[in-house]
């Protein structure tokens, strides 16, 4: 998938288009070699970086950013069609490092500056995650197998994501009753500072969340 600033229709709003133009002409001044090392992924002219991005392996060109993916069962690719995910893969190649996991799993709270945008990482993303699929967790289930998503046992239902590679997310949803409303939790592993900002990780969550809602409308409607 052919990537152009030229193709861009981003001119009314430059809130999107400008931090996109900024890390275009970072990466196209970049090193791929660097990037290599940095991230221990590997890179073939003509082919490109090549990495995983939940559940699928996608390959970016270098420096014209042309995307595309491997063919997979999941049929939803949001690098090729989310804006704010395709700079998130410019920040990762560009910014990210690699960083060993303990298998710990920590919440946004605990992160690095997680405080400071807590109240936007909690409207943004971890109430609209429970009112999207709290009380509708067999669909949650099923877009999230297609996905590739590990099971996990925490909540009622719950799945750990691979976002980049050796970075995980995971998320947890309650049912809501008479009593209580639903609810859910994000938990990221413990490596994530030495790849991504507390203000990535908030756009990471609205990403993942998208990306169920648009394997929802495709799939199961």
């Amino acid at each position: 998938m052919a990537f152009d600033l030229q193709d861009l229709n981003y001119d009314k709003d430059s809130k999107e288009r400008l931090p996109l133009e900024h890390y275009l002409e970072q990466y196209q001044a970049a090193d791929p070699e660097g990037i290599c090392k940095r991230l221990q992924i590997s890179y073939e002219e003509g082919v490109g970086f090549t990495f995983p991005f939940l559940g699928t392996v996608y390959h970016v060109t270098w420096p014209d950013f042309q995307i595309s993916h491997e063919e997979d069962a999941i049929g939803y690719y949001p690098l090729e069609e989310m804006h704010y995910a395709k700079v998130l893969a410019l920040r990762y190649l560009l910014t990210s490092s690699t960083g060993i996991s303990t298998g710990a799993f920590k919440t946004y709270r605990e992160m690095p500056w997680g405080d400071v945008y807590l109240r936007q990482f909690n409207g943004r993303c971890i109430t609209r995650l429970a009112f999207s699929y709290s009380n509708k967790q067999e669909i949650f289930s099923s877009i999230c197998e297609k996905m590739q998503a590990k099971k996990v046992k925490f909540g009622d239902c719950a799945y750990e994501f691979e976002l980049f590679q050796d970075l995980f997310v995971q998320f947890i949803l309650w049912a809501g009753d008479d009593e209580f409303p639903p609810s859910s939790q994000i938990l990221f592993s413990d490596n994530f500072p030495t790849a991504f900002t507390a203000e990535d990780m908030a756009v990471i969550g609205d990403i993942m969340i998208g990306t169920l809602k648009a394997m929802e409308k495709k799939f199961l409607q």
